[in-house]
């Protein structure tokens, strides 16, 4: 439509024709919205994420001697709500692990310095600081 097609328009018609536009996003820039609810301008041209083809899977492997085996069978059926056997055939469907790690405790090895009467003389003889003992934090503490 020229501009002289629209200076013969009406005011109602020309009010309508506006109306009819299609109105522009509203962004932080033409609204009072903050820049945290704009879209990011380039979310279409974006790569998509995961894994890209050709990447070679990575999986942890279901061990072949587990330590415990629990089965889990249903009790009942879930379309008539009736008794299932326990012994019925029955087929794996998924397999799931839980591995635990062992709770970590600390190794403790007492240095003990022994003191001994010498037969002959009667002496007081201790035994010399071990090397192990005399690098740890603790060396020194009780009898002496």
């Amino acid at each position: 439509m020229g501009r002289s097609e629209l200076e013969r328009l009406s005011k109602q018609e020309l009010i309508e024709l506006v109306l009819r536009l299609p109105r522009p996003d509203k962004t932080s820039r033409t609204s009072s919205k903050p820049p945290s609810t704009d879209r990011k301008e380039r979310r279409a041209q974006a790569k998509p994420g995961g894994a890209k083809p050709g990447h070679e899977r990575h999986s942890r492997v279901i061990s072949q001697t587990p330590d415990e085996v629990v089965a889990h069978c249903p009790g009942h059926c879930s379309c008539c709500g009736g008794a299932l056997d326990p012994d019925l055939p029955a087929e794996i469907v998924s397999l799931s692990e839980r591995i635990e790690l062992p709770e970590v405790a600390p190794g403790v090895t007492q240095h003990q310095r022994l003191a001994v009467r010498c037969l002959t003389c009667g002496a007081r003889v201790v035994a010399p600081v071990p090397q192990e003992a005399a690098q740890h934090v603790g060396y020194g503490s009780g009898p002496s």
